[in-house]
C-alpha cells in the first residue's frame, strides 16, 4: 500500500491491456505532432537553444508516468513556467550558453527537489492559500506579457525588456527596424494559426472527415506552419533577406549528468525555484483535478507534489529545464483517448524520435514561425473578464487580482507571481479576520433563526442571539468580542447572549483566551453568556479548558432550545420568579 501511493505506476500497470495501449497509442501521436512545435518555440520564449524545450518533453513525460497520479496530464515546457524561467536566468547575468543552460537545468533540479520535498511532508494544502482569481490575473497578464515579447521576432526587429512598458517602448523605438520579409512571414504565419484553432476542424467536419480525423488534422496546424515556413525560407533565400532562422539544432539526446552550478546560484535562483514550483504546482493541479473529474477519478495533491518534483529532476539531469503539466497539451491528451499515464511514455518516445531524426531538419525554421506559434497558444490563456466578474462579485478580490496584472506587467513576473502569492495569504486573513456575525431571531411558526435585518423575525429584548460565521482564531477573536461588546453596551434590558456556533469549526488558544475574557466582562455586566450548536470537535476541545467550568450560562444542544430556556425571562427576572436555573451540562 505504502509502495503504491508513492509509485501510481503499480496501480494502473496491473490491469493495462491492448485495448488500453492503442487508446494510449493514439492519443500520443496526436500530443506528440502538437508537442514538437511547441517545445520549440517555448525553448526560444524561455531564451533557451530550441533541443532544449525537446529535451524537456522526453525524460519528464516517463517520470510523471511513474509517480504522477493524473490519467491525462501532459507534462512538459509551458508558456508560463518559460517566461519565468527566462527572467530567473536573466537575473544571473550571463552570456555564454553553456553557463544559461546549466543554469536552466540548475533551476529545474531546484524546482524539482523542492516539489518533492512538499510532498513527501504532505503540504499540498498550502496551495489552497492561493485564490484562484489572483492567480488567474497573474496568467492573464503573463499571457499579454508572452505575447508583447514574441512580437520582435514577428516583426524581425532586436527589442527587448523584462516589462510591457519595457517591452512596448523598445518595440515602438525599433519599428524603423521592421524587416519585411519577416513581418509577412510571420503574419501569415499568425492568421494561419489563428484559422487553424478556429475554424479548419468545422470546415472539415462540413466536408465529412470524421471527428477524430478532423480534431488530429486541426491539432497538426503548427507542424504544417514549421514545414510550410521551413521549405519557404530556404527555397527563397529568406535567411539572407534577415529572416532569423533557428539554425543548426544537435542532433541526439544528450548524455545524463548533473547540471553544475555553484552556490552563488543558487542562493539567486532560489526564489525563482520557489515561485515555478508554486505556480507550475497550481496549473498543473487545476488540471489535472478537471480532467479527472470528467470521469470521476481522483488525483492525490501531495503525490502531484512528488511526480512533479520528479519530473523536474528528470528534465534537469537530461539537458532540460523546468517543466510543469500543460492545460492544451492536456486537453488534446484527454480528448484524444488517454486512458493512463503510459500516453506520456509513448509521446516522449515519439518526441525522443523527433530529436534524433528530425533536427536536421529545422535549420531553416524561422524564429517569426515559433512566435507565432507562442502567440497563438497564450492568447487563450488571457481572460480579461475576470476583472469584470472579481468587480462584480467582490471589491476586495478585483483589488487583488488588478494590483496582480498591473504588477506583473509594469514591474516584471517575479514581482507580480509574489505579489500574487502574497495577496492571496492576505485576502484569506483579512477575510476571515473579519467574520460575519449576524444577530439573528426566530422566524415565526418554525424552529429556524435567521439575520434580523434580512428577515421577519421575532426577537426579546432580554435576549440577543449573535450567530457567528466563521471559526475562530487569533486573527478574528477580537473582532467578535468587539462586535458583542458594541452590541451588549448601552442595552440595560440585556440579559442573556448566545453564541450562535453552528458554522465555527475550530477555536484556537487566542479565541479561546478571547471567550474567557468576554465571558468575564458580560459577567461583570449582569449579562450572562451562552453557547448554542457547538461541533463536537470544538466541545471536546472546549473541555480540555476551564472555560465551561466558568461559564456564567449554558451550552445549548440547539439554538431553539435556547430561546425556549430564556425566551421567558423579564428584565432582571431569576430564580425567585419561576425561572428555572441553567444547567451547564446541557449540550
Amino acid at each position: 500500500m505504502t509502495l503504491s501511493r508513492y509509485l501510481p505506476i503499480l496501480t494502473w500497470a496491473r490491469t493495462y491491456d491492448r485495448d488500453t495501449a492503442l487508446s494510449d497509442g493514439v492519443a500520443a501521436v496526436i500530443v506528440t505532432i502538437m508537442l514538437i512545435p511547441q517545445s520549440l518555440a517555448y525553448a526560444l520564449l524561455a531564451g533557451l537553444p530550441p533541443e532544449m524545450g525537446l529535451y524537456a518533453s522526453v525524460l519528464p513525460l516517463v517520470a510523471y508516468a511513474v509517480f504522477g497520479t493524473s490519467r491525462a496530464l501532459a507534462v512538459g515546457p509551458v508558456a508560463v513556467v518559460s517566461l519565468m524561467t527566462a527572467t530567473a536566468i536573466g537575473n544571473l547575468g550571463l552570456s555564454d550558453p553553456a553557463q544559461i543552460a546549466a543554469a536552466a537545468g540548475a533551476l529545474a533540479l531546484m524546482s524539482g527537489a523542492m516539489l518533492v520535498l512538499t510532498g513527501v511532508l504532505r503540504l499540498g494544502f498550502l496551495a489552497n492559500f492561493l485564490s484562484h482569481p489572483v492567480i488567474a490575473g497573474f496568467i492573464t497578464a503573463s499571457g499579454i506579457l508572452i505575447a508583447l515579447s514574441q512580437l520582435r521576432h514577428i516583426l524581425g526587429v532586436e527589442a527587448g525588456g523584462h516589462t510591457a512598458v519595457e517591452v512596448g517602448a523598445s518595440l515602438i523605438r525599433h519599428l524603423p527596424e521592421v524587416n519585411l520579409p519577416t513581418l509577412v512571414l510571420g503574419s501569415a504565419t499568425l492568421g494561419f494559426l489563428f484559422w487553424v484553432r478556429k475554424g479548419l476542424k468545422p470546415l472539415l467536419l462540413k466536408a465529412g472527415m470524421g471527428p477524430r480525423g478532423a480534431d488530429i488534422t486541426a491539432k497538426a496546424g503548427p507542424v504544417v506552419a514549421v514545414a510550410a515556413t521551413t521549405a519557404v525560407t530556404w527555397a527563397l533565400g529568406l535567411a539572407d533577406r534577415g529572416v532569423a532562422i533557428v539554425g543548426d539544432v544537435p542532433s541526439g539526446l544528450p548524455p545524463l549528468t548533473v547540471p553544475g552550478f555553484s552556490m552563488d546560484q543558487v542562493s539567486q535562483l532560489a526564489l525563482s525555484a520557489a515561485l515555478i514550483s508554486v505556480i507550475g504546482f497550481v496549473e498543473s493541479v487545476s488540471v489535472a483535478q478537471t480532467l479527472a473529474a470528467k470521469k470521476r477519478q481522483r488525483i492525490v495533491p501531495d503525490q502531484e507534489l512528488i511526480g512533479l518534483g520528479a519530473s523536474n529532476i528528470a528534465a534537469s539531469v537530461s539537458g532540460g529545464y523546468p517543466v510543469t503539466g500543460g492545460f492544451s497539451r492536456s486537453v488534446v491528451n484527454f480528448d484524444a483517448g488517454a486512458e493512463t499515464p503510459a500516453a506520456g511514455i509513448f509521446t516522449a518516445i515519439g518526441i525522443a524520435l523527433a530529436a534524433l531524426l528530425l533536427t536536421p531538419l529545422l535549420f531553416f525554421l524561422p524564429k517569426a514561425t515559433l512566435a507565432a506559434t507562442i502567440i497563438v497558444a497564450v492568447l487563450s490563456l488571457v481572460d480579461l473578464s475576470i476583472l469584470r466578474k472579481a468587480w462584480t462579485f467582490s471589491r476586495v478580490d478585483f483589488a487583488a487580482v488588478t494590483a496582480t496584472i498591473v504588477l506583473t506587467l509594469v514591474v516584471g513576473v517575479e514581482t507580480g507571481v509574489s505579489a500574487g502569492v502574497v495577496l492571496s495569504v492576505l485576502l484569506h486573513l483579512y477575510k476571515t479576520s473579519r467574520p460575519h456575525v449576524a444577530e439573528v431571531g426566530l422566524v415565526p411558526g418554525t424552529q429556524h433563526f435567521r439575520n434580523i435585518n434580512r428577515h421577519r423575525v421575532e426577537t426579546r429584548p432580554h435576549l440577543v442571539t449573535l450567530r457567528v460565521d466563521e471559526s475562530l482564531y487569533f486573527a478574528n477573536a477580537r473582532f467578535l468580542e468587539d462586535c458583542v461588546l458594541d452590541r451588549v453596551t448601552e442595552d440595560r434590558a440585556l440579559r442573556h447572549v448566545v453564541l450562535h456556533f453552528a458554522a465555527v469549526n475550530e477555536v484556537d488558544m487566542s479565541a479561546l483566551e478571547t471567550l474567557e475574557e468576554l465571558n468575564r466582562r458580560l459577567g461583570e455586566m449582569d449579562i450572562t453568556l451562552h453557547l448554542s450548536e457547538v461541533k463536537g470537535p470544538v466541545m471536546d476541545r472546549l473541555k480540555r479548558s476551564h472555560f465551561l467550568d466558568e461559564l456564567t450560562g449554558q451550552v445549548f444542544l440547539a439554538q431553539y432550545d435556547a430561546w425556549c430556556a430564556l425566551e421567558g425571562e423579564a428584565v432582571g427576572a431569576g430564580e425567585d420568579e419561576g425561572v428555572a436555573p441553567l444547567q451547564k451540562d446541557r449540550v
